[in-house]
């Protein structure tokens, strides 16, 4: 299969679209027209892409929590509460593992367990098996948009449904939802079902209804290094804006420097507008999204919010346009909805506290410079790989290390890159693998990697990967040797 970023042709597309609507029976529920006509009957507050304009435009950030159970007035009355007492502007649907994974049939005995039990024995919301009614239910029976949230490799189903349902956001993308999540899909099936999910946002939009699409930043983790991310959120946002999206958030996740977490998420938005407009989509909303520390979190609940509040702190001062928020309970297992609303209020009050305030200093210009410098050689090394064509040149990346994820289950992604933390908690390139950084950014790395192995009498090594891994859950940034 010969995959690239051209814009599926309507006889494609809606040959495609017959087969995808058999895949489940609620498939059948879905009527394209009649969606649209039900998306414009909604009033602007309930519109993902027009709340985050509006903050793009004032320069606040808005909150937004993870959150999704079985049931569906179970998960009505969840993301009711946190509307109301979490103080939420955005709200989740987080899609269940085996709608994930299309195993609808699973799902469906999950659903069953769960009205026989009498709580959630899915890990999330089964969209697909509710179909259109059910989503309607939620969207109805709130007041502020809500987001569909899940990890699909083949989203298509699931998103006719969610779309039909009338949720106006949609995240993933066919490398961040393969690579991090996937052992065995091959990168050629995701991107080109992806393009499917983006015409047919796309199509709504053409058709009036702007639905916001996000790439899922954070990937595998915390270690991720800022250009690999960056690159990652920079491609799916040019496969998007060639199928019609119109409103993308790129995404970044936390690493734990705060410096180092401004810089990324400023360039990152930066530099999706410059390659976007380089390729001619010059009406393209972009915005942001921060992700709170995604690694480890301290057991104790005073803590963990001090965690949350860390990356509360990274997004007002980034200006990010939105955050998604974690709980005190994350070390723990599933949060209470108090303990979801009760991160949602913390990181509120932060956000407050620092919203008239920036941060503008030599230190934060010299490392947008070395991310901006970084992300540009793996994302023109994709470009020239493809001869110009990023879907192509992204699935040649991969496959020859040029786009190494790390950590990542997927075995075709090389895994030769590793990184590691600087002496200041910056995360860098321990090992290159075949990233094609430049011999300045190369050596930059390498020096910095250096200096910390200097001060803590060691070499270089794996070892500081692992205890870099475990450092935030023992109540430190940079994982030092006893």
């Amino acid at each position: 299969m010969e995959i690239k970023n051209k814009r599926l042709c309507d006889d494609e597309f809606y040959g495609i679209r017959q087969e995808i609507l058999q895949h489940w029976p609620t498939g059948r529920d879905v009527d394209l027209e009649e969606s649209i006509a039900y998306h414009k009957s909604l009033p602007e507050s309930k519109a993902f892409s027009k709340k985050l304009i509006k903050a793009k435009n004032e320069k606040t950030t808005l909150i937004q929590p993870r959150a999704g159970v079985a049931l569906i007035q179970d998960h009505i009355n969840l993301l009711t509460y946190l509307q109301d007492k979490g103080e939420a502007d955005l709200l989740p649907t987080t899609v269940d593992s085996y709608t994930r994974q299309n195993r609808y049939q699973d799902a469906e005995v999950g659903i069953t367990e769960s009205v026989r039990e009498q709580k959630s024995m899915l890990n999330g919301f089964p969209a697909v098996n509710h179909g259109v009614n059910g989503c309607r239910q939620i969207i109805d029976s709130l007041d502020i948009p809500v987001q569909m949230r899940h990890g699909t490799p083949d989203a298509r189903l699931l998103t006719e449904i969610a779309y039909a349902g009338g949720f106006s956001s949609y995240e993933g993308g066919g490398i961040s939802y393969n690579i991090p999540y996937a052992k065995d899909v091959p990168l050629e099936k995701t991107i080109y079902d992806w393009q499917y999910v983006d015409r047919l946002t796309g199509i709504y939009e053409e058709a009036g209804v702007s639905i916001n699409r996000e790439p899922y930043g954070p990937l595998t983790g915390t270690l991720v290094p800022p250009s690999i991310s960056n690159a990652v959120a920079i491609i799916e946002s040019l496969l998007a804006a060639e199928q019609g999206v119109r409103n993308i958030t790129v995404g970044y996740g936390q690493c734990g420097n705060l410096l180092q977490d401004i810089a990324a998420l400023r360039v990152l938005e930066e530099l999706t507008e410059e390659y976007l407009h380089k390729f001619g989509y010059e009406d393209v909303v972009v915005t942001t999204v921060l992700h709170q520390w995604m690694g480890g979190f301290p057991q104790d609940e005073a803590k963990a919010f001090s965690v949350i509040s860390w990356g509360s702190a990274v997004a007002a001062l980034a200006k990010a346009t939105k955050v998604i928020v974690k709980t005190p309970h994350e070390a723990v297992g599933v949060p209470t909805k108090e303990a979801n609303a009760q991160g949602l209020r913390c990181t509120k009050q932060v956000i407050s506290l620092l919203s008239d305030q920036a941060l503008s200093t030599s230190t934060l210009e010299m490392e947008k410079a070395i991310i901006k410098g970084e992300t540009m050689c793996i994302v023109d090394k994709c470009l020239e790989l493809g001869t110009g064509d990023i879907a192509a040149g992204a699935i040649r990346a991969v496959k020859a290390g040029v786009l190494d994820i790390p950590f990542a289950p997927s075995k075709h992604n090389a895994g030769h890159m590793l990184p590691a933390r600087d002496n200041e908690g910056a995360v860098r390139y321990l090992q290159l693998g075949n990233v094609p950084l430049n011999k300045e950014l190369a050596d930059f790395n390498r020096e910095k990697i250096e200096f910390r192995a200097k001060a803590e009498k060691r070499e270089p090594s794996f070892q500081m990967v692992i205890d870099d891994v475990y450092a935030i859950s023992k109540g430190k940034l940079v994982g030092r040797p006893r």
